[in-house]
């Protein structure tokens, strides 16, 4: 594995934190009302009452913290998927992660509606019965990637049928849930923000702990079985973490494709392929894309507010295929 540039690795977080403090005063000051800094910097820091205060401090600080927190979940549960399936194309959207945390969530919020304040910890749930049936269908003589992205497949078109029909049968019902499943951050307030930091915390400590873990794992199977590592313990366990992210984020802000899947790629091209560099890249760009991808979406069009799930899918997608194809020129040159 190539020895990473300290010094480019650290210019690169600097310059996203940079970016991430701008966008972050951007969302801050444009929207449906137009604000100073001044006046921002009177109602958040010094306290003035008023309406600056009530649509800066209680909606959209609330707002980017939550965008910063959840792209941040989203990329690293997506960088260690990938390290697990050894597949560019893993992602927790794709492989059904957040397909199950959807599920239990959407399952809590049609049919147990007062039952809403544990949607995060049912949403874990779900993810993590999605990727203990992944592995269960996966599991032949040892965990294969590719027989994992094939499972995951599977189970991701299974529940979006249940989902489908679940929908269907409470179709009276349905404000809450389309907004959760086309991934929106309106509406959220400081108790998500409580509850998503602790989460966030517990999620990416544990990320940035298995660094050492996903590295072992780019140098393959039988080089790592060779160092005396379990193999299908140490995918597991990064699998758990991914799980873990990926719930914790879809069940405040619902299904979020693509930053997952683009941005680690992005990161591998800022600085490589090494987990010590690549996932603290791609914590801070993931953070800074999902809210500049959120901030377009609530200030695009006037008067309406497009979801950040429908923002992400509409630039991610034709993103991703760009890669495919330069990557496809590069190997066929």
């Amino acid at each position: 594995m190539k020895t990473i540039s300290l010094f480019k690795v650290s210019a690169v977080c600097v310059v996203l934190a940079a970016l991430i403090v701008l966008m972050s005063l951007g969302a801050l000051t444009i929207g449906s009302a137009d604000y100073s800094l001044k006046q921002i910097a009177d109602a958040v820091i010094y306290g003035a009452e008023g309406p600056v205060q009530i649509v800066v401090y209680n909606l959209r600080l609330p707002r980017i913290i939550m965008a910063l927190e959840v792209g941040a979940c989203l990329a690293v549960a997506g960088a260690l998927l990938q390290s697990v399936m050894r597949n560019p194309l893993a992602d927790p959207g794709i492989i059904g992660v957040s397909a199950g945390a959807a599920t239990a969530a959407t399952t809590i919020l049609l049919l147990y509606p007062a039952m809403l304040s544990a949607v995060p910890l049912f949403a874990f749930g779900g993810a993590s019965l999605a990727c203990v049936l992944i592995y269960i269908l996966a599991w032949h003589d040892g965990v294969d990637p590719v027989r994992i992205i094939l499972s995951g497949v599977a189970i991701n078109t299974v529940l979006g049928a249940y989902n489908a029909f679940l929908q269907m049968l409470n179709s009276d019902n349905l404000s809450n849930v389309l907004a959760f499943m086309n991934g929106s951050l309106s509406g959220c307030n400081w108790e998500q923000i409580y509850v998503i930091s602790a989460y966030s915390l517990i999620g990416l400590i544990c990320g940035f702990v298995c660094i050492k873990s996903a590295n072992i794992l780019q140098l393959g199977d039988e080089m790592a079985s060779g160092l005396g590592v379990n193999v299908s313990r140490v995918r597991i366990l990064l699998s758990a973490v991914g799980a873990f992210l990926a719930a914790a984020t879809v069940s405040v802000a619902g299904m979020i494709g693509f930053i997952g899947l683009v941005v680690p790629h992005i990161a591998r091209m800022m600085v490589g392929s090494d987990y010590r560099a690549l996932l603290p890249v791609s914590t801070l760009l993931g953070a800074f894309l999902l809210l500049a991808a959120d901030t377009l979406g609530r200030t695009l069009v006037t008067g309406m507010e497009i979801p950040v799930g429908i923002i992400m899918a509409a630039t991610g997608g034709p993103f991703f295929l760009y890669m495919l194809r330069k990557k496809g020129r590069v190997s066929g040159s």
